[in-house]
């Protein structure tokens, strides 16, 4: 049963004043170096990320009077890359801000515990993990969902004992999710479509990468990639889409297509043995006037720019997501053109208020929106994009 307390009257305001200084402190058994103004209330390195939330209360944990010793689960869609890191950040300095707030130490602080696929967006695991997490009975789910479908049967538990789902980064078509915390994906795949196709001089062929076919917020990447090319660029032509989950159907059609045009004596290609740069070749192959890649994640960026490498092709414009340190070499190398970079930190911290608001009963937004910015070469050292960098 859901647990309510009273909203403490009455919000203390504290000025930000003075030379700030530093100390340590103890966050579940890990030492880390903060820093506190001369009020005493600790400062955040990370805040510019939380100034960019809309609604602006999801910034901040004021007013969130939890129960001690309660327990919070985060699933992600990795659990091992500089992005997922982001999220996992951002989560925990919320729960260690209620914990501040309410004074809990010891077992009395409220947990929480971040996990995900240890291979990228594994649809299996991460329902798996749900499941394991569930048994555990935590007060409250976030996860950003692999499939759109796939854990309806575990979101209906989770309304059965009164888990609030809030989903973050990719969200659900399930209508029992309290709150989605993301990218606003349509408006952020239209801006790179509209960089992109700048870029190439308003003109000429484009292919999209896509992470997977399932996830909610690649499809609305899709969507609104598609829809600012035919709306403002008639002149640029979308010629190829892959989606990085559909390796096996795609290596199927390439082996049967280079099968059939093989000379006598050649030996046949398995599919099996093609991968995922396989496949990007091909689409290099098959179109040769290609003047532009947008690639829908870190993953797909990756992918994209080593093949590109490889067969040094530097003649083709490319725009990509997110931001991590290899996606700033890859600005700094010269190998994508600019990239859209999101606010993971941001969806942490708020997916956790988000959750602990609907266990108050305070209610919530139905959408959470973290922010993005867009990065190139020239831009990429000025301050007020360096803080949204992770």
């Amino acid at each position: 049963m859901k647990k309510r307390w009273k909203i403490i009257a009455g919000i203390l305001c504290i000025t930000l004043m003075g030379t700030a200084c530093s100390k340590k402190t103890i966050n579940d058994g890990e030492e880390q170096q903060t820093t506190v103004d001369k009020t005493g209330k600790e400062e955040n390195e990370n805040q510019s990320k939380l100034d960019v939330l809309r609604p602006i209360a999801y910034s901040n944990v004021e007013n969130l009077n939890l129960e001690p010793g309660l327990y919070i689960s985060i699933i992600g869609r990795n659990s091992n890359d500089s992005y997922w890191n982001e999220v996992k950040e951002g989560a925990e300095r919320a729960v260690a801000d209620i914990n501040s707030m309410l004074g809990y130490k010891g077992d009395d602080k409220v947990r929480l515990n971040y996990s995900g696929p240890s291979e990228s967006d594994d649809v299996d695991e991460q329902v798996n993990i749900l499941d394991e997490e569930l048994a555990r009975y935590p007060v409250a789910v976030g996860i950003s969902v692999v499939d759109s479908t796939a854990c309806e049967v575990q979101f209906d538990l989770a309304a059965e004992n009164d888990i609030p789902i809030v989903a973050f980064d990719s969200g659900s078509e399930y209508q029992g999710v309290v709150a989605t915390c993301s990218t606003n994906n349509q408006e952020a795949a239209k801006t790179a479509a509209s960089k992109l196709a700048s870029i190439m001089d308003e003109n000429g062929e484009v292919a999209l990468i896509m992470p997977d076919s399932q996830a909610m917020n690649t499809q609305e990447r899709e969507k609104g990639f598609r829809d600012e090319i035919a709306a403002s660029y008639p002149n640029v032509q979308i010629v190829d889409v892959y989606y990085m989950d559909q390796l096996e159907e795609k290596a199927k059609a390439i082996a049967e297509e280079k099968n059939a045009a093989k000379a006598e004596g050649e030996e046949e290609i398995q599919a099996e043995s093609l991968t995922q740069e396989d496949v990007i070749k091909y689409i290099l192959e098959q179109h040769p006037n290609l003047k532009g890649i947008c690639a829908m994640n870190l993953s797909a960026t990756k992918l994209v720019t080593d093949v590109l490498t490889e067969v040094d092709r530097d003649d083709l414009s490319v725009v990509g997501f997110d931001g991590g340190n290899d996606q700033m070499k890859l600005l700094k190398e010269g190998k994508v053109n600019g990239l859209i970079v999101q606010n993971p930190y941001g969806m942490g911290y708020a997916t956790v208020v988000a959750a602990v608001r609907d266990v108050l009963g305070l209610g919530n937004e139905a959408v959470i929106d973290s922010g993005y910015t867009w990065v190139t070469k020239d831009n990429m050292d000025k301050n007020a994009i360096k803080r949204m960098l992770y």
